[in-house]
């Protein structure tokens, strides 16, 4: 199983007339966020794969991100979660697609009040929503999950000191518990190629998505 994550900047390797060549044997996308709609519509209309993805905390009207009853959705939505673009929100969501167990938990640690942003408090709320889905897979497909999809890091992992960038300790507790293959996060640009990008936290690999970045998880489809 091949996947290709996207985060927070438009890459132009992504973004390309020969995306369908470059990128032909992907098998889902997952996306971190801070991404414009039309981005993602590009990527999933020329790629053909599923493709689902958490909200950011950045210009969510300009990325024509709305709130509805409580929730981010999308302009223009046919149903609850699949929308126009042809992408998936799995936003507070446990989805299994491509074979895969999937939970999805968007935003960042509140630092000015704004949109999509959360106390660690209120992180563990979120993924208070997750856990009867979690014990429902744990009990009939053998796991938890396999992959935990944010738009923040977990605290201490490629997370930053300012307000705006520190982790969720919320991501650590849930990571020790849940024991995902991965966690996927953006939120965090990478402006160096010697940064870190991949942490191993307990059973857990820790991934930046920024811009692109492609994974196989030895699963089959």
């Amino acid at each position: 199983m091949k996947i290709l994550c996207v985060s927070d900047q438009i890459d132009p390797l992504v973004y390309s007339s020969v995306i369908r060549e470059r990128f032909s044997d992907i098998d889902i996308i997952l996306s971190a966020g801070d991404l414009p709609m039309d981005y993602l519509d590009f990527i999933v209309s020329s790629l053909n794969k599923p493709l689902l993805f958490v909200f950011g905390n950045h210009n969510l009207k300009e990325y024509h991100y709305h709130k509805r009853g409580g929730e981010y959705s999308v302009m223009n939505s046919v149903d609850c979660d699949t929308y126009s673009h042809g992408v998936i929100h799995i936003g507070s969501r446990v989805r299994q697609e491509e074979g895969l167990i999937i939970a999805g938990l968007g935003g960042s640690i509140r630092y000015n009040r704004g949109e999509n942003q959360f106390t660690d408090f209120q992180m563990n709320l979120e993924i208070l929503r997750l856990i009867p889905a979690l014990v429902f897979n744990r009990l009939f497909r053998g796991r938890y999950l396999d992959i935990l999809l944010t738009h923040a890091p977990p605290r201490g992992i490629h997370d930053k000191e300012d307000p705006c960038h520190r982790g969720f300790k919320a991501f650590l507790w849930f990571m020790r518990v849940f024991k995902p293959k991965y966690l996927i996060h953006g939120h965090i640009h990478l402006y160096d190629l010697s940064d870190v990008r991949l942490t191993t936290y307990g059973d857990t690999q820790v991934l930046n998505a920024y811009s692109h970045y492609t994974i196989e998880t030895g699963d089959k489809r």
